[in-house]
């Protein structure tokens, strides 16, 4: 598992972020102090706080440079 710091600061940026990482077929989390939901629900993105950064894990050890490319404009 890998975790990196993203940013979704705008509605635009969780639509295109979703479909990205849906592109993949490994497991996506993301952590917000105690929450924990799933990077491609669109809905459970909204119901965090979107202002501040976010930790996403990434459960993937095969294709994490792909992986890695893709997320790279919503890393912080």
């Amino acid at each position: 598992m890998k975790t990196v710091q993203i940013s979704l600061n705008s509605i635009d940026k969780v639509k295109s972020f979703v479909n990205d990482i849906s592109k993949f077929d490994c497991d996506f989390d993301l952590v917000s102090g105690r929450y924990v939901i799933d990077a491609k629900s669109i809905m459970g993105i909204f119901s965090l706080d979107l202002s501040k950064p976010i930790d996403l894990n990434i459960h993937s050890e095969d294709n994490a440079n792909d992986v890695m490319e893709t997320i790279k404009p919503y890393m912080i």
